[in-house]
């Protein structure tokens, strides 16, 4: 009998092989074969997992000497032609190998396999008299109590329950069956993230209303790119406030018209409910177009359900943070990267992509349309408009005329002269939020920063608590009296005395949210007062329970870090505080300014969205500081001139980009010996356009015990310098004790 399909295939091994290989495929199995499938495939003694790179195996080696294929994953390919294409230029231009780029595009799950839980439920033909039971009773009493168990259940109930609830041994369950009183059935049930109790809160009722003249012009343009079917990007310029998220769905609607798919990104797992809201509140009740959501906070079942709806082409719409990138879309027409300047969307382990420009990518390779949103654009993509890469539609002004909130800057140095001390919460921010807490309105508190204080000091000899581990402080966590290092996990508990000197006076120096969140609580005895940060939200989906109670006006004030800074509307937020405007002013970086400015911009966006109006109070050592004044006097366009032709001054992004060459060891002075020689070698190797600079210890010198020395490329042309250095990398001889690793287009330089 003939099969049609490929009688061998290429297969790009998911074991860290640097070559693909070439295997025959059973007649059984050609039907369904395609490139993009997920294959077992035996190696060596092993069974390993595979991607189908090509209809046809690699080389002149004889066919009938090839190994078959143990079979596939699934019956339909993981990835889509433009994921594989996808993936190649990432391995190109990020570095990576091809085993790491394809893992973190398909799931842990998928990989897996498809999980099918097998449930029990009683027998319609066979059922036990009352003697049979009786018997069963003495012989097999586990038997009898799974079976009487079984009596009371009105639906079937997954294997893995019965036999955790009860006790009982799957051998229980298998004698039952066998005996034909319980039948077992496989059945794959759909688990849909945020469909839950949790989701009315989230649910936005679409509101009765026309868009403003510049949301119209700008959803106009980009549905005009849409129907041209080509390859566009746009960057939406809009204040916070102005309806961004209105023009986002006129372009998904239209899209789901043309019976397209999208993948709408956000940065922050904590945006993705409101997101999911709104979309499915329009969407799904309007065309019935079906959302997914798409992050590493899910459940696998979840992250698995979702991925499935989205292959076989049930779900057209997927929200979701980062790796939603990869989301296996079918007739990708439209990628939505809402608050695209945002450092989340820039993966810090390997593969390091960028989401944004991932995106990008992926909606060049579909022939499709990328929108980039944000209230304060990246210097990288306002460089793009300028070179004309990408379009630019502006949204200067809130929707219904609401205005922008007032900003108040409170000098601290002032504040601690007055006051004769340390100060947290101004007087000017401590009366704010009195007045508004008895208005009845909303206030949001935002300090990046974890825990209850920065360090513990002993004053009488100076000594800090370090973390042996890094080159940082540790942070004091007041809930649980201990330190914790926020970069290698570790964590002690509070010492009572000093290490050094056994001083007693040993005392906790500077605050985080912990702090913040107790302070307001004494400021404040009646308000409800609530945290949102890394170290509160360990529970699965309690950042969704709490916002959804912030919404519905349950929670007077909000703590948190950079979670709640951006993105978020709360149309009863009236004032928000920011703690320590200076934080990222500090940081080693050349895009210090920018960030600043950027999360003041953001997080003063959350004040004033509903019918009152906002304030917002930032509270700052450096008040004079070019950022702090743009961001107050919310002048986008004079601060992006300015730092612009500093930039151009020095040569910085966007006018080259940067690549991070990071060499790390246990020991410090073979880590730097490797660096200098591989300096040396570059120098002589790489085109003489390209500016190295280093090596130098990292500003955090020891993270995990491994020390840090790096070197940076300044180059004009990535596709270009990367290939090389990849290939200078296989020629040095580098020890095995000491790891090297780059990074392209990075965004954290520490």
């Amino acid at each position: 009998m003939k099969h049609d399909g490929p009688d061998t295939i290429e297969v790009i091994p998911l074991t860290g092989l640097k070559k693909s290989l070439g295997y025959r495929v059973p007649d059984t199995m050609r039907g369904n074969i395609a490139v993009g499938s997920l294959v077992r495939v035996p190696i060596l003694r092993r069974q390993e997992l595979g991607i189908v790179q090509s209809l046809q195996a690699p080389g002149d080696f004889p066919s009938d000497k090839l190994k078959f294929i143990y079979g596939l994953v699934h019956p339909f390919p993981v990835l889509t032609s433009d994921l594989l294409k996808l993936a190649q230029w990432m391995q190109g231009y990020y570095a990576a190998s091809a085993e790491l780029v394809l893992t973190a595009m398909i799931p842990a799950a998928v990989r897996r396999g498809m999980r099918q839980k097998r449930r029990l439920f009683l027998s319609v033909d066979r059922k036990l008299e009352k003697e049979e039971l009786e018997n069963l009773r003495r012989r097999a009493p586990k038997q009898a109590e799974l079976y009487e168990f079984l009596l009371h259940q009105l639906k079937p109930i997954p294997r893995t329950t019965v036999i955790k609830r009860l006790g009982v041994a799957p051998a229980s369950c298998a004698a039952l069956v066998a005996k034909g009183v319980v039948a077992e059935s496989s059945m794959t049930v759909p688990r849909v993230a945020y469909d839950d109790d949790l989701s009315a809160a989230e649910h936005v009722t679409p509101g009765d209303f026309d868009l403003n003249p510049e949301q119209i012009e700008a959803a106009t343009d980009i549905v005009k790119s849409l129907d041209a079917g080509k390859f566009r990007v746009h960057l939406l310029h809009g204040v916070t406030g102005s309806g961004k998220t209105e023009v986002y769905i006129r372009a998904v609607k239209r899209v789901l018209a043309l019976n397209g798919g999208v993948i709408f990104l956000v940065p922050e797992v904590a945006l993705t409910p409101q997101t999911v809201g709104r979309l499915r509140s329009q969407l799904e009740e309007a065309s019935g177009a079906r959302t997914v959501v798409w992050h590493s906070h899910l459940s696998e079942g979840e992250r698995l359900d979702a991925w499935h709806a989205l292959a076989t082409g049930e779900a057209k719409v997927v929200v979701g943070a980062r790796s939603g990138i990869f989301a296996p879309i079918r007739n990708l027409r439209l990628i939505i990267v809402d608050e695209e300047h945002e450092p989340a969307y820039k993966q810090e382990e390997t593969p390091r992509y960028h989401g944004r420009d991932v995106a990008v990518y992926r909606a060049r390779l579909c022939g499709g349309v990328c929108v980039l949103g944000s209230a304060t654009p990246s210097l990288e993509s306002l460089y793009n408009v300028e070179l004309g890469k990408y379009r630019l539609n502006r949204l200067p002004r809130r929707v219904d005329g609401r205005q922008l909130p007032l900003v108040h800057v409170v000098d601290l140095k002032r504040e601690i002269f007055s006051r004769k001390g340390l100060v947290m919460l101004s007087r000017l921010l401590v009366d704010k939020l009195q007045e508004r807490f008895e208005a009845g309105e909303q206030s949001i508190i935002f300090l990046n920063r974890r825990g209850y204080s920065t360090s513990m000091l002993c004053p009488d000899c100076g000594h800090v608590e370090m973390c042996t581990h890094c080159s940082i402080t540790l942070t004091y966590h007041r809930a649980d009296q201990t330190l914790r290092c926020h970069l290698c996990g570790a964590q002690r508990g509070a010492p009572r005395r000093c290490s050094q000197c056994n001083s007693d006076k040993i005392r906790w120096r500077g605050f985080g949210t912990q702090r913040v969140e107790e302070t307001i609580r004494k400021v404040l005895p009646g308000a409800r007062v609530m945290r949102i940060d890394s170290d509160a939200m360990q529970k699965k989906n309690l950042f969704r329970q709490i916002l959804g109670e912030f919404r519905l006006g349950r929670i007077d004030v909000l703590v948190g870090t950079q979670m709640i800074a951006k993105g978020l509307d709360f149309p009863n937020v009236t004032l928000v505080g920011l703690i320590d405007a200076d934080l990222s002013l500090h940081i080693p970086d050349f895009r210090a300014a920018e960030r600043t400015f950027q999360l003041l911009v953001q997080v003063a966006g959350r004040s004033g969205r509903g019918e009152r109006a906002g304030e917002v109070v930032v509270q700052s050592f450096l008040p004079h500081s070019a950022p702090i004044q743009f961001a107050r006097r919310q002048d986008f366009d004079g601060f992006n001139s300015e730092e612009l032709k500093q930039r151009r001054e020095y040569h910085y992004p966007p006018f080259r980009h940067l690549i991070h060459h990071l060499f790390r060891g246990k020991n410090p002075d073979k880590v730097l010996f490797y660096a200098e020689q591989w300096a040396r070698l570059a120098e002589s190797r790489l085109p003489e356009t390209v500016e190295i600079r280093g090596p130098a210890p990292a500003p955090i010198e020891k993270i995990k015990d491994d020390y840090r020395f790096q070197i940076w490329y300044f180059v004009n042309n990535v596709s270009k310098i990367v290939p090389q250095l990849v290939s200078l990398r296989q020629e040095f001889k580098m020890d095995k004790a000491v790891i090297d690793v780059l990074d392209v287009d990075p965004v954290h330089l520490t």
